[in-house]
């Protein structure tokens, strides 16, 4: 991974907003697929502690933006599109705990699936067991069984989705902005869930490039 971005980034409310990086769509495919595969096997190779502590925290060093210059812009159904999402999930979470907690707890509250059980996390939660929830997912996909640990991070997007669109429901009663919002974030983290359910779908059948 790169190794020139040094600044965590703030997330506002475009936590989900595209980011830029270089000029030929094909040499960002190629990259992003190469950099991908490299990184999944190397750690299959060799998955050390050290290693393992060093992928899951990177981003808390070097910023989100270090890893969606590689994989951002790969197409979703994709392993870099796979791991941009899965690191992205992390980062939604990290960024406000306390909030997306809330939210999940909303969902949990309100589902009548078997997604709290697949999410694994306690119940309740605390915004600290949901950002050591976060880090278990993402080491998971390195160590564990890959399709799994993105049915987690789906699991768990699926549930904060319920949570924010239950939430607005609320603040629509009073015809609040703050629905708008709740129903924007609650869109682009189904759309998140949908994405990983489908690459551990195609990574299961070994068609997941």
């Amino acid at each position: 991974m790169p190794r020139d971005f040094h600044r965590p980034t703030q997330f506002s409310g475009a936590e989900f907003e595209a980011f830029q990086g270089g000029d030929d769509p094909a040499t960002i495919n190629r990259v992003a697929h190469e950099s991908a595969a490299a990184l999944v096997a190397r750690v299959k190779n060799d998955p050390s502690p050290e290693i393992l502590d060093r992928l899951v925290t990177f981003t808390d060093l070097h910023g989100i933006d270090a890893v969606a210059e590689l994989w951002a812009r790969a197409p979703a159904h994709t392993l870099p599109g796979a791991l941009w999402r899965i690191y992205l999930v992390r980062a939604v979470i990290r960024q406000n705990p306390v909030e997306i907690t809330f939210l999940f707890e909303r969902g949990v509250e309100s589902s009548s699936t078997i997604d709290p059980v697949v999410a694994g996390a306690p119940a309740p939660a605390s915004p600290d067991e949901i950002v050591e929830l976060a880090d278990l997912i993402l080491r998971g996909v390195f160590v564990g069984d890959f399709a799994t640990a993105l049915e987690r991070g789906a699991a768990f997007c699926r549930l904060a989705s319920a949570g924010a669109t239950s939430l607005a429901d609320d603040h629509d009663a009073v015809g609040s902005e703050r629905a708008s919002e709740l129903t924007r974030r609650a869109l682009r983290l189904s759309e998140l869930g949908v994405d990983l359910v489908a690459c551990a779908h195609l990574w299961r059948s070994d068609s997941l490039d």
